[in-house]
């Protein structure tokens, strides 16, 4: 599983398990592309729920264990926007912190070991401790290394939140560079690698508009 959601999502995730014809102890490993509450909130419960080891960066691991809210910088005028309406509900955003079981380094981590043709990879950007899953069929999970619906962007690009703005064209190189072909991110709808090449290209020193 990548990523845990927000705090509050346990009913969600239960249906999500009677859907898809899924026991909870069935579940082995829950990756998260990194430490934000909304995508690590219901981690403890899911970790007691299915018994699954809980992933993570190093670099943010200790936002796990406290259950420490923090916030991205903005890298746009509208991801201020967004960031400022998002600090003003920081007093009521609660999550409750979970030890992390399987922790990443700069190196990654291959999937092998669970039965899938995959491997996580550090992709910095969003956060200094983010990752990305990328399968052997192209299909890539990229958290927040890309958003794709409102009230991010209108449509698929690179995030407006970002405290490393600066590694995120290495970051989708390297992705781009391993293979990924589709782009699944976790905040809107799935998009073809192609509109990330294009994306770079556009924007590399030089080239004109």
């Amino acid at each position: 599983m990548i990523d845990a959601g927000p705090p509050g999502r346990e009913r969600a995730i239960q249906r999500w398990f009677k859907a898809i014809d899924l026991s909870p102890e069935d579940l082995q490993l829950v990756v998260l592309t990194h430490g934000h509450f909304d995508h690590a909130g219901t981690a403890k419960w899911l970790r007691e729920f299915t018994g699954a080891s809980i992933a993570i960066h190093e670099m943010e691991r200790e936002w796990l264990e406290n259950g420490t809210v923090v916030f991205p910088e903005a890298v746009s005028a509208w991801g201020r926007i967004v960031i400022s309406i998002g600090k003003l509900a920081k007093p009521w955003i609660h999550f409750s912190g979970t030890e992390a079981d399987i922790v990443f380094d700069c190196e990654g981590f291959d999937l092998a070991r669970y039965g899938i043709a995959g491997e996580v990879i550090h992709t910095p950007g969003h956060t200094a401790g983010s990752v990305s899953v990328l399968l052997e069929t192209g299909d890539a999970f990229v958290g927040c290394l890309a958003h794709s619906n409102f009230p991010f962007r209108y449509g698929p690009g690179l995030p407006i939140l970002a405290d490393e703005p600066g590694s995120l064209h290495s970051s989708w190189k390297l992705m781009l560079k391993k293979g990924a072909k589709t782009i699944y991110p976790a905040h809107g709808k799935s998009f073809s690698a192609e509109v990330m090449r294009r994306i770079l290209r556009d924007s590399s020193p030089g080239t004109r508009a």
